[in-house]
């Protein structure tokens, strides 16, 4: 059991990144840019066809995140050039990534089991166990990606992709061209989540052309559930941007304990679609259900204190 949550923690944090760029167009751009199940397994395939090939295990974690940009920048392209709306532009992208994908590889998987891997390597020189590296490498990763999206979002490109998703017709009204804040946006996220699945292919040793299935999933799920639980703690600032990026790697860490769990727990492993279903419900209406019943508990409180007067 300790072995199983010791892994979910692992795959929560390498994922989390994935999550980090469903935020910048989710919560930023209010677009649900389905292009992730896409350039999620593009990342793994391209890092996968490299580090067979005898490329560095990093730089192919690189080359993951370039391919994973390049994605975006097409879903962009479709978008602002051709005015397509954003959820279809993103599909189209998905849909032709698959082919893609099955091009990159040349077959439905690739095993890394001989080869040398970033993680590997970690584990050779500390001595450490694959899933405690696996989460060395993946804090340092969601640190430093964190780091560097809270100072480009201070900027003032930065903060104008952030007003985009608030208000898209003030923005445009001050002057800024809001087809390249998206596309920046898009791009942006795309290459984080190439580079998680750059990653995740490098941590389970093998690529599979499915592998992003349901990513978009995952990476509502955990951004919903980062929330509320940040929302819970006590003097904590929903509102500060670093803490929703951090909260939104949490969330995915508690997401794939919660899978975990349920497996261990003698669930089907078939069922999980559903289970993700079911949190991303949950996730959503909790919140909801929450503000509603607080709202009508001071209604209740304001009436008891006039009819007492």
């Amino acid at each position: 059991m300790g072995l199983a949550l010791l892994g979910a923690v692992s795959q929560g944090i390498l994922w989390g990144i994935m999550v980090l760029g469903v935020f910048i167009t989710y919560k930023l751009l209010d677009i649900a840019d389905l292009t992730v199940d896409g350039s999620f397994a593009l990342g793994g395939c391209v890092c996968a066809v490299l580090v067979v090939g005898g490329v560095d295990p990093l730089v192919a974690i690189l080359a993951a995140m370039l391919a994973g940009m390049v994605a975006g920048a097409v879903t962009g392209f479709l978008h602002t050039v051709f005015e397509i709306p954003a959820i279809l532009a993103g599909i189209l992208t998905q849909i032709g990534l698959w082919s893609i994908n099955l091009r990159i590889m040349g077959k439905s998987n690739t095993p890394l089991l001989k080869n040398e891997t970033i993680f590997s390597k970690v584990t050779d020189m500390t001595g450490l166990s694959t899933n405690a590296g696996a989460i060395v490498v993946g804090l340092v990763a969601a640190v430093l990606i964190i780091v560097v999206l809270y100072w480009f979002f201070g900027t003032e490109i930065g903060s104008a992709c952030r007003a985009t998703g608030n208000n898209e017709a003030m923005v445009r009204a001050l002057g800024v061209n809001t087809k390249v804040t998206k596309m920046i946006a898009l791009v942006l996220s795309n290459g984080l989540v190439g580079l998680s699945g750059g990653l995740i292919c490098e941590s389970q040793k093998y690529a599979d052309i499915g592998m992003g299935t349901g990513a978009i999933v995952i990476g509502l799920a955990a951004i919903v559930i980062g929330e509320v639980l940040w929302r819970v703690l006590p003097g904590a600032k929903l509102h500060s941007f670093g803490g929703r990026l951090a909260s939104a790697v949490v969330g995915s860490v508690v997401y794939f304990l919660i899978r975990a769990i349920v497996l261990q727990m003698g669930m089907d492993a078939n069922d999980m679609k559903l289970l993700s279903a079911i949190i991303v419900a949950l996730a959503l209406c909790i919140p909801v259900v929450w503000e509603k019943y607080q709202l009508k508990r001071s209604y209740t409180r304001a009436a008891r204190s006039e009819g007492g007067r």
